[in-house]
């Protein structure tokens, strides 16, 4: 019976990596009770490649060579995620910029900001996740909005 439950376990997990896959998701979790005592939690990620995005962002810049000579080269590829302190989301969710509607933002752009202090929050299955600065500095950049859908490992903020 053990061997059955298992081979069914892993079927579902199987499933559950197709469906990720065919639909083109970055996370799915989900919880099965079969008694009582007998529940099987399952989170299924995969990282989505963010490389064809950044790779089509020149293409445009060199078309309009001319009026690109006047910008900084680095500016169009620049990637926010390669920036020295850009904290990245650890989880899929909607991110806030403030602990309620309304009030005040947790961070400005030019504020300095200790090791530990909330940057912005991260709403992930109805619970409200802290996200903390990774290192003591200066907020250069807000790379989100409030109330964006972020995904796993994308750039909210630089801390310098």
């Amino acid at each position: 019976m053990g061997d059955k439950k298992q081979n069914s376990d892993v079927e579902f997990i199987t499933a559950l990596a197709e469906l990720l896959r065919a639909n083109e998701l970055s996370e799915i979790e989900v919880m099965r009770e079969f008694g009582k005592d007998d529940i099987l939690n399952v989170r299924v990620a995969r990282q989505l490649q963010a490389a064809p995005a950044v790779a089509a962002a020149p293409a445009p810049v060199a078309i309009a060579a001319p009026a690109a000579a006047s910008a900084p080269a680095a500016a169009p590829s620049e990637d926010p995620t390669q920036l020295a302190g850009a904290v990245t989301s650890p989880m899929v969710g909607t991110a806030y910029l403030s602990p309620e509607p309304g009030a005040t933002p947790f961070i400005k752009v030019g504020d300095s900001v200790s090791e530990g202090q909330t940057l912005l929050i991260i709403e992930a299955m109805k619970t409200m996740n802290q996200i903390p600065a990774p290192t003591s500095g200066k907020v250069t950049r807000i790379l989100v909005d409030d109330g964006t859908a972020v995904e796993f490992g994308d750039p909210l903020v630089v801390v310098e």
